[in-house]
């Protein structure tokens, strides 16, 4: 999963590439803006390529990272019965309710933490800190959000200056899209590490 994340951050920083070289290109002349065709189309080929592996890795980063999710719940329930209202099915099901799919799984997430922390105490103070959940969902939530935007201002842009705008956006989305998969990555070790702790702890 986190080989995933890493590839997923890798087509970011590529998108980012390409959004800052076109800014390059563009020249201006008397307070007008401008640039050549051929590097405009250049720039939506690699859009389109970059379009095209993203949905890939991000299709198969979602499911491998909805699986573990899954199995966290499982895991987290089985330690405390008490932190959940309800069942580890939600843990999957979550991610597809329209609207409530921005803030289900965050909710589920902060209560595995919470049971996580709750049965590791030797974590400490630090570890009991929502950190690295609010800055995953946060950047994951407005990288979502963002990039949807983004790409409806891309599609309605007919000048120069609405489609550097929609590149823009484009751009601070995929940059929130990196620091998401980094969050994401440390949130799921630290999360997998506390479970596990706690299960062999309550073997023993």
């Amino acid at each position: 999963m986190c080989v995933l994340l890493a590839v997923v951050a890798a087509g970011d920083l590529f998108s980012l590439f390409v959004g800052a070289r076109l800014h390059a290109d563009v020249k201006g002349d008397g307070g007008f803006a401008f640039v050549s065709q051929d590097r405009l189309d250049q720039a939506d080929r690699l859009f389109l390529v970059y379009d095209q592996i993203h949905v890939v890795g991000l299709a198969a980063c979602a499911a491998a990272f909805i699986t573990w999710f899954h199995r966290m719940r499982r895991n987290a329930g089985a330690l405390a019965p008490d932190q959940f209202g309800k069942g580890p099915g939600w843990a999957i099901g979550a991610w597809f309710v329209p609207v409530a799919g921005f803030w289900m799984p965050y909710r589920i997430a902060v209560d595995m933490w919470s049971a996580g922390t709750r049965a590791t105490p030797s974590a400490g103070p630090a570890g009991t800190s929502f950190w690295p959940v609010n800055l995953w969902w946060g950047s994951f939530a407005g990288s979502v959000l963002l990039g949807w935007y983004a790409n409806l201002s891309h599609q309605r842009a007919e000048e120069l200056d609405a489609l550097l705008t929609s590149v823009n956006l484009g751009m601070a989305a995929a940059a929130l899209n990196i620091v998401a998969a980094a969050a994401a990555a440390y949130f799921a070790v630290r999360l997998t590490r506390m479970l596990n702790q706690a299960a062999g702890g309550s073997s023993r």
